[in-house]
């Protein structure tokens, strides 16, 4: 595979190349390893498509992880407290977990705990390898990637994705970079406000 187009919010391409040039070649290196023809496995069965040979989702997602796990990016989870009231969530929201608890118990309301998981981080940047629904793409870049940057996990957050030509070639449903390029574009210079980094990738 490879990169074709590259979306920098809020400078997150510029920190890359600036504070962590090894980081960004090794995932530019990842990206041009995954043989996009080995995951063309997917006969589909809908109509429109039916009996042609698609780029399946699951082996392209099974790629990325073996080759970002060689180069030792991990899961990692930032774990959070919540509770019903607003005013409460705002005073806690900064607080470490374990504050967070206490605070929501100390005023009488009852603390949920609750987390987000990304599948690859490493020296405080993450990676969300993306070819599901448009909705997970949307919770990856306003809720994952800013739950771990709020959170002081991470420094940047990278969203791969596949270009609209490569994704024609997918079960439909499928999230596009240029797609999710408008939707960040129509929020605003500042939300959401974490700096990213989107990638399409195409073969």
């Amino acid at each position: 595979m490879k990169i074709v187009e590259t979306y920098s919010h809020l400078n997150g391409l510029e920190y890359l190349l600036v504070h962590k040039p090894k980081l960004w070649k090794e995932v530019k290196s990842v990206i041009q390893q995954v043989d996009g023809q080995a995951c063309k496995t997917k006969v589909s069965k809908e109509k429109t498509m039916k009996g042609r040979l698609l780029y399946s989702p699951i082996e392209m997602n099974k790629l990325f992880k073996i080759l970002l796990g060689s180069k030792k990016w991990k899961e990692s989870r930032v774990s959070y407290w919540v509770t019903k009231d607003d005013k409460l969530i705002r005073k806690t929201l900064a607080m470490p977990p374990e504050t967070q608890k206490e605070e929501i118990e100390r005023t009488g309301f009852s603390p949920i705990f609750s987390y987000n998981q990304t599948d690859f981080v490493k020296d405080r940047v993450a990676i969300e390898v993306q070819f599901g629904k448009y909705s997970f793409v949307a919770y990856d870049l306003f809720v994952k990637h800013l739950a771990f940057y709020v959170g002081d996990q991470i420094d940047v957050g990278i969203e791969i994705l596949p270009m609209k030509e490569l994704q024609s070639q997918m079960s439909s449903g499928v999230a596009y970079y240029e797609g999710e390029l408008y939707n960040v574009i129509r929020q605003g210079r500042g939300v959401p406000a974490v700096p990213l980094v989107m990638l399409g990738i195409e073969e």
